[in-house]
């Protein structure tokens, strides 16, 4: 009787993290217009199905199967993600391709990885050697987060930046090598979306300061040249006339 008990709660357990990861899609993706579009049609659902398989069997010690269906799931979807890796709930990877999740990665609940996004070690050293992702953390394409720190709740990282150094919690860091900027200034704790043209650009923000100045030193120096040339030129006859 117990048994069945414990095989029923697992079955509700299963079948709420599902429906939970569908939820995930059609918040995060306004292309998704079905659940059985979802269930047929999204690699990143079906990368997270084929993870949290091997990752069931990694636990049990059963590593060779872990990885084989890692494996599979990689061949299939394209993104492949360690059976040892921890993952949080309401994941979601959007498009897939080319996503690499290290074994030592841990994932907080309400992130968002998009196609390209590497979470990988810095090291060859049976250690903690991948990073550790906050909650509702998102991951533009292409970026790559590199070593074992921690990426902070509710923060952004840009896509194709490079990050190697731990990130504050809700911040932004653009860039290679990434580097932290804020919106605004402030620092927000709302529920962030990744709008990728709508990035501060620190580097870009360093040019327009070195103009600007330049701009004020080029009208500095005409104004002080204008002045030493009416200082130097030979008087009027107005003026010879009152001298």
């Amino acid at each position: 009787m117990g048994r069945a008990v414990a095989a029923t709660e697992k079955e509700a357990l299963v079948f709420a993290l599902l429906k939970e990861d569908l939820q995930s899609v059609f918040e995060r993706d306004p292309a998704a217009r079905s659940v059985v579009e979802i269930l047929f049609c999204y690699p990143g659902f079906h990368a997270l199905l084929f993870y949290r398989l091997a990752h069931a069997l990694w636990k049990r010690r059963w590593y060779f199967l872990g990885r084989f269906v890692s494996h599979v799931g990689r061949f299939f979807t394209g993104v492949e993600i360690h059976p040892g890796a921890r993952i949080g709930r309401r994941f979601f990877i959007d498009h897939g391709m080319g996503v690499v999740i290290g074994e030592t990665t841990e994932i907080g609940d309400g992130c968002t990885l998009y196609h390209g996004v590497t979470l990988g070690g810095t090291s060859w050293a049976k250690e903690k050697r991948h990073p550790t992702l906050g909650n509702n953390v998102v991951v533009g394409a292409g970026a790559k987060v590199l070593g074992p720190f921690k990426v902070g709740d509710n923060s952004k990282i840009g896509s194709n930046s490079v990050v190697v150094k731990e990130v504050p919690a809700s911040s932004t860091v653009v860039g290679v090598p990434g580097r932290l900027v804020y919106a605004n200034g402030v620092r927000s704790t709302e529920r962030q979306d990744l709008e990728h043209g709508q990035l501060p650009d620190p580097g870009a923000q360093a040019l327009h300061c070195l103009f600007d100045r330049l701009n004020a030193l080029e009208n500095r120096v005409r104004e002080l040249t204008e002045a030493q040339a009416a200082d130097s030129s030979p008087p009027t006859q107005a003026q010879q006339g009152r001298g």
